[in-house]
């Protein structure tokens, strides 16, 4: 079986040395790559023309195993954008014939506050990538977890998610966010990561992301692989009950462990943790369960995110909690336990792009206009 993509920078790297070919052309070869996904040329695909002074032997590796009329394995099916024109979901087609779904989101970056002033920067993008197709985790209250689990990406093939969305705007943060749990594909994930810091990619290790339910022997080390990587941790409740009762998979990951775990990766990264939180009317937004979480919390250096729930049409259990109700949730966070806490904006809930909403899909959307927001990933830095 041949190299899935082009970007499997540990494959083509193996390919390339058992020929005596030196490394450092595999960055050439991408940069090449990505210039003409760029430009939108959809001419026949040839290796001597498109990427020139390469070793002959080279071009052999690159024929045997991306021939074609593109060099890259996945094709982007379709582009959706939102009403509030910040939002743009790409439905991305693999090798295989499954189809994955990423979403950019356009952000103003001065419109945050750091060490008491106003941010430098300006108009950014984040990328919401998929580490899989589908999800084994089951949560209720995610449209992924509704497909099951069908397979785990390639290195390459999450990056390749980056390689489409950067031919729409420059992105600046990436955050494994969408289908799958990450770290269930973590020798894919680490690896796509390492390449999305390398040339020619070179995005900041403090701009990227990556989010995990749980799966606590992962977290142990992921700190000692990707060293300065922001860790976001779907918690969604104060409890390990009730996070049993809205994510079946957390029976495998208790709670008291998953905390001793976090308290650890802390200890060596001395970095912030995301916390995400999604309001579940009547499940996990009362006041008792917003004094439970701050006490679970108090003695971490964290930023909690309350996501507000995403409809996802008739699998939904679920109602989403009122604005009174968040910012009352909000408050006993922030002025009890002193705990940095934000509301996340729903961005792309019409085009099926909001948190929890990723399943393959195809809604018919236009686009409209409205005002850059606050990048809620720039919270951890």
């Amino acid at each position: 079986m041949g190299i899935r993509s082009v970007f499997d920078g540990g494959e083509l790297r193996r390919e390339f040395e058992k020929r005596g070919i030196d490394g450092k052309f595999v960055g050439v070869i991408w940069k090449h790559v990505i210039g003409n996904n760029a430009k939108g040329e959809r001419e026949e695909w040839n290796w001597e023309k498109q990427v020139p002074s390469l070793p002959s032997s080279a071009y052999a590796v690159l024929r045997s195993n991306f021939g074609g009329a593109n060099p890259l394995s996945s094709s982007l099916h379709s582009v959706f954008h939102s009403s509030d024109n910040l939002t743009s979901k790409l439905l991305i087609k693999l090798k295989n014939g499954a189809f994955v779904e990423a979403v950019i989101m356009r952000y103003d970056t001065r419109l945050g506050i750091y060490a008491g002033k106003p941010r430098p920067g300006g108009l950014r993008a984040t990328l919401c990538i998929s580490s899989q197709v589908g999800c084994k985790m089951g949560c209720k209250f995610c449209a992924t977890g509704s497909m099951g689990f069908k397979n785990n990406l390639s290195s390459g093939e999450i990056v390749e998610q980056l390689v489409h969305a950067s031919a729409f705007s420059q992105i600046r943060n990436v955050v494994f966010m969408g289908m799958g749990e990450p770290l269930n594909n973590y020798s894919a994930v680490v690896e796509a990561v390492r390449i999305m810091t390398g040339l020619p990619f070179q995005l900041s290790l403090k701009r990227i992301t990556v989010s995990t339910v749980g799966i606590i022997h992962a977290i142990n080390k992921l700190h000692n692989d990707l060293p300065g990587l922001n860790l976001a941790v779907s918690l969604h409740a104060p409890a390990q009950d009730i996070r049993c009762q809205i994510m079946p998979a957390a029976r495998a990951f208790p709670l008291e462990k998953l905390m001793n775990s976090l308290q650890e990766y802390q200890r060596k990264s001395l970095q912030k943790i995301l916390i995400e939180y999604i309001m579940l009317d009547g499940v996990n937004d009362e006041e008792q369960h917003a004094h439970q979480l701050g006490k679970l919390l108090e003695t971490f250096r964290v930023v909690v995110n309350l996501i507000p729930f995403n409809p996802i049409g008739i699998l939904s259990q679920f109602k989403p909690t009122s604005e009174q109700k968040v910012s009352n949730f909000q408050k006993i966070l922030r002025g009890t336990y002193n705990i940095r806490t934000t509301v996340r904006k729903q961005m792309g809930q019409d085009i099926s792009g909001a948190c929890g909403q990723l399943v393959v899909n195809i809604p018919d959307k236009s686009l409209a206009s409205a005002e850059p927001l606050t990048d809620i990933e720039d919270l951890v830095i």
